[in-house]
Order: structure tokens, then sequence, then C-alpha cells
């Protein structure tokens, strides 16, 4: 099967989007299909070997801004859009961290919606020229509905299956000024019938979805998330002295992270638990001001030495540090329809404290990995003590989020998964098309 699979690039950040598309294609790839795997933005960054494309990145960033903020670059020439849309540059670009904050990017996401009635017309007019140099894919798969927009033209284009990934765009809707959100969503809802399938990444987001854009349920399937586990058994479980708790995910307000110092300060002043938090992840530019708060928080409190921050780590790295730890929790307020961090420490052999929120039942119930409790910082601490006192059940749980994960998560189960969908989108014999110029 012939796939073109658009992911859209979050700068210099590793993006859990980004993680699962690229093991997708990469899983998919190994199986002799022929996968394009496409960036938007930027090249994409991941912790695995990069399967998409090197040399290619459409809807380049810096194109993207200039053509929001300023008309003349609405019409510069290809060669001079060429200066700032290689992927080299785009890199460099990356490594400033570029502020994704959904409250700076009102304007630009309208825009984007609108498609080819906003100011990134030329960007459409490029992937068109771009259509016209590869082999036409049997289907296509878009990241998310921020990019609904590409549907109609692709498909227009094409004469395929469009698809459409659901995996948490409503945490940036939301995070939109009223105006924007309002707008956005109308626009999304009113491209939802150029889309054939949607594909959600669980259940739960499935349901939220439904729901939150007005998607009819039999447009929506489930491929559940899957991680590649190669490595994650490769050494054995450190044994810590003192009781050792882990957060791992973006360093930012909707992880969590102050949930989970308060619960911290709880399990070490009213339960009298001796213990460690240790903190790894990306760490944005507009994030820095929280994280510092916390810091100086814990710090006050007397737990200077006991709260340590590792930074973002590379896959070997982020093993090592899942193994290192009794406990991961990463306890966001906003309902997280994916979970990845969980799965990863439990394919580590570690157990996992979550609130009942979002995707982590699901994700808990199926793995048996670990342990749902109430939403806010008192459950959490009490979920913590728990295992703190059981060493035995830290032990089954881990036992046992190890093989859930390998039964249910692995990205092969994924990618079968999501063949299965594909498959049934398209005619038996599907016949190569010739590719037409739109507009």
């Amino acid at each position: 099967m012939r796939i073109l699979s658009i992911t859209a690039g979050a700068a210099g950040m590793y993006c859990g989007s980004c993680l699962r598309d690229n093991a997708l294609a990469a899983e998919l790839l190994a199986r002799g299909h022929e996968v394009t795997l496409l960036p938007l933005y930027t090249p994409t960054l991941t912790d695995e070997a990069n399967v998409s494309t090197p040399d290619r990145v459409l809807f380049g960033g810096v194109s993207v801004y200039l053509e929001q903020h300023l008309g003349l670059f609405r019409h510069t020439p290809r060669w001079l859009d060429r200066l700032w849309d290689s992927p080299a540059a785009l890199r460099v670009l990356a490594r400033q961290s570029v502020n994704t904050d959904p409250r700076m990017l009102g304007e630009l996401t309208i825009s984007m919606l609108k498609g080819e009635e906003g100011r990134q017309r030329k960007e459409f007019e490029k992937m068109r020229e771009w259509l016209q140099s590869e082999p036409a894919p049997d289907v296509v798969n878009l990241p998310n509905t921020l990019l609904i927009a590409l549907a109609a033209p692709l498909g227009q284009a094409l004469g395929r299956p469009i698809c459409c990934t659901l995996q948490g765009e409503d945490l940036f809707i939301e995070g939109l000024p009223d105006q924007y959100r309002a707008q956005a969503l109308d626009l999304i809802r009113g491209q939802l019938h150029h889309v054939e399938l949607f594909i959600a990444v669980s259940d739960f987001y499935r349901h939220r979805m439904i729901d939150y854009v007005g998607i009819p349920p039999d447009r929506v399937a489930v491929v559940p998330l899957g991680i590649n586990v190669s490595g994650y058994d490769a050494a054995p479980r450190r044994q810590n002295q003192v009781f050792t708790i882990g957060f791992f995910a973006r360093v930012a307000p909707e992880k969590g992270l102050h949930e989970l110092c308060e619960a911290y300060s709880l399990l070490r002043r009213e339960f009298g638990v001796e213990a460690r938090l240790e903190v790894a992840g990306y760490l944005g530019r507009e994030h820095r001001p929280y994280f510092e708060r916390l810091q100086t928080t814990m710090h006050a409190q007397g737990f200077e030495a006991d709260f340590r921050y590792h930074g973002e780590l590379t896959r070997d790295e982020k093993i090592a540090f899942l193994r290192s730890v009794d406990v991961l929790s990463v306890p966001g307020p906003f309902p997280d329809p994916k979970g990845m961090y969980l799965l990863e420490a439990m394919a580590a052999g570690t157990p996992v404290v979550q609130p009942r929120r979002g995707a982590y039942p699901e994700v808990i119930a199926k793995t048996g990995g670990g342990i749902v409790v109430d939403e806010g910082p008192r459950a959490l601490a009490e979920g913590l003590v728990q295992l703190h006192r059981d060493v035995s059940l830290r032990r089954r749980l881990g036992d046992a989020g190890a093989a859930g994960v390998r039964a249910h998560y692995a990205i092969a189960r994924s990618a079968d998964q999501l063949l299965g969908v594909y498959q049934r989108l398209l005619p038996r014999n599907t016949a190569p098309v010739e590719l037409t110029r739109v507009g």
C-alpha cells in the first residue's frame, strides 16, 4: 500500500504526536509498504530513527508566519521562499524555542483553517506542485483536525480517501481566545465532509471528539497508540533506597507538574514518607516562569535536594530514567487522549498512579500497570503512599504493565489496526490516478 502520512513538526520539541506518527511509519515501511511521512511547519524531532522526508517540509513555518503578517510575502517567487523553506533553515528556527502557545496563534490558526481563502494560499499551491512530482498514494492521513483545510484540495487532486487522526487538538483549541475558539470550531465543522474517516487514538477521545466537534459516530474509528518496546527490557531494575517518584512529560501546566508537587508535599509533610521527585521532559521558553515558581516553592519547603530536573532526554536516557524511578505520575488537569508517557513507563516495568481523567483509566485498565485515583493532590498522594508501603504491589503492577503494553500497545499491533482501517476504505482494484490541478 502506498500511504501519504502528513505530520506536523513541533519545532525543537519531542512531541508525542510526532513520535507516534514516526513509529507507525517506520513499522509500515519495515513491512514493505510505501510510506511518505511528510512534515509540515518544521522538521520533526524524534528519539528513534526519523523516517520523514529528509529534504521536504511543506507549509514551512517561516513562510506561513511571513505570509500571515506581511502581505508582500504572499506573492514572493518560489526561489526566494526556498531560502527559508529548506529543512536546514527550519531546523535553525526550531532551535530558537518557537512559541506554540495557542493564545499567541489565534489569527494564524484561523487563517490555516480557511485554507485557500486564508493568507497561506501560496502554500496550498506549493503542495499541489509537490504532488505533481510524486506517485499518487492509495490513502492520505492528516495528523489532526487543525489541518482539515488540506482535506479538500488533497481529495480533489488525488481522488483517494482522506483520513484524519484525532490526537489531542482540543487542548490547543481550548487554549485559543474565545473569539478564535468559536471560529475555529465552526471552520472545522464546516469541513468534516471532506474527510472519509477520522481515526482516534483512544476510545475516550473518540467519544470526546464526537461530542466536541460533532463528527458522526460512524465516521470515527479507533486505532490505539503504539510504542516501539525495543530496548525497554534490556537491563535489570535498580533498587532505590529512597522512594522515587518520576514525572516524564512536557513541563507545562497542562501536564500537571504543579499538582504532583502538591501531592509530593503532602506525602512528605502529612504522611511522613521519605521520597524524591525526579522530573524530565521538554521545557519551552514560555513555561520557564511556571517551572521556576515550582522550584521556588519546593525549595522554600525544604525539598531542594530531593527535587531535580533532568531536562529533555534521548531515547536511551528516557528508558534509563523510567527504570530508575519507583513510580511515575503525570496528573495533567486536562483530559489527555493519549498518555504515551504511561505506556513508556509501563514498558520499562514502572507502575503509574494517575487521576481518573481522560484516557488514563482506559490505558491502565487494559494494561493493569497502575492505579487510578480520584482527582486532586490529596487523592494522588494517597495513591503514591499505597505504592510506597506495598513493595510487592509495585512489583506486580510493574510486571503487569510491561506485559500489558506489549499485548495491547506495541507498535506492531497499532500498525495492524491502522492497515485494517485503510484496507476497508480502498476499492478492491485501486488504479493509478493522474493528478489534476485544481483552482
